[in-house]
């Protein structure tokens, strides 16, 4: 494991519609690199991933956008819907 990222917070901004791997490989790298991940939506709940057209897995929002401080983050992932 890498710890590139050791230290280091990255907020990933999505929403429903999300295309899954659009969210989850980059959320691997991070993790992979040592980095902190942090779900950001525009509600706290959980929003929908999608494979092309078909629903997929749903995740756990972690903060709402108008909660999220941009300077707690060192980084932002906004993934394609």
């Amino acid at each position: 494991m890498s710890n590139e990222l050791k230290g280091r917070r990255v907020a990933f901004l999505a929403t429903d519609g999300v295309e899954q791997v659009e969210l989850t490989e980059p959320w691997k790298a991070v993790v992979a690199a040592g980095g902190e991940t942090e779900l950001i939506s525009l509600e706290t709940a959980e929003i929908q991933g999608f494979d092309h057209h078909d629903k997929a897995e749903t995740f756990p929002v972690d903060k709402a956008v108008k909660d999220a401080d941009p300077t707690d983050y060192d980084g932002l992932v906004s993934p394609a819907a």
